[in-house]
């Protein structure tokens, strides 16, 4: 039960969380700022989900929904990761049948393929009495490897921990190449995993050069 409206839902995702679209368990009360521009409403959600976003206070919809893609992104790198590593086919043909990695060669790509149609979920466009509550003009995800990531942050830190490479060079290094260049960026920054800080910079200098130069 919430207090507030509930938000129109198409049809066929009215059981759905809107957040990642699994079965939803409850509502995520959007309790609005200004009740004169943006209305207050309750929304589906998983009980995961709406754990997540009321961990947080935020002033938008779109806030709630970024802090509950990256939570997810990173409580389910391992997960994530095994897309990376392997192909279905690959694991198949892992030779993985003693006791203990039997049970991972059965179930990995199922995990896999499960943590990424959460984070990859795109959700609905949340609407009441014919008012748009969620933010519509939040920056464009970043696809990379078959997942969309909802932040540069989120991106790069489960690069970091599943490739060992380094965030903040990623971060830094996107920012100058722009987020449609997030692989060439993830390229870089592989090239440069075992150079020390001083190299780091040196290149940045010069990636930041030649883009100013071709822009």
């Amino acid at each position: 039960m919430s207090l507030y409206p509930l938000a129109e839902t198409p049809f066929d995702k009215r059981h759905l969380c809107w957040f990642c679209e699994e079965p939803a368990g409850g509502l995520f009360d959007f309790i609005s700022p200004n009740e004169l521009t943006c209305p207050s409403v309750a929304i589906t959600a998983c009980n995961e989900c709406r754990l997540i976003a009321n961990s947080r206070e935020f002033d938008t919809l779109g806030e709630y929904r970024l802090l509950v893609k990256d939570t997810l992104t990173q409580r389910y790198a391992k997960h994530l990761a095994i897309g990376n590593n392997w192909t279905p086919e690959e694991l198949d043909n892992s030779g993985f049948d003693c006791q203990i990695l039997s049970g991972f060669k059965k179930s990995a790509w199922f995990m896999f393929e499960v943590a990424k149609g959460r984070i990859n979920s795109p959700g609905w466009p949340v609407w009441l009495d014919g008012r748009r509550v969620d933010d519509e003009a939040a920056l464009p995800p970043i696809l990379h490897d078959g997942i969309r990531f909802h932040s540069l942050s989120s991106a790069a830190q489960h690069y970091a921990r599943t490739q060992g490479l380094d965030e903040q060079f990623i971060g830094a290094l996107v920012r100058i190449v722009g987020r449609p260049r997030f692989a060439y960026a993830l390229r870089l920054a592989t090239l440069y995993r075992s150079a020390d800080t001083r190299q780091k910079q040196h290149f940045l200098t010069e990636v930041r050069e030649a883009e100013s130069h071709n822009s």
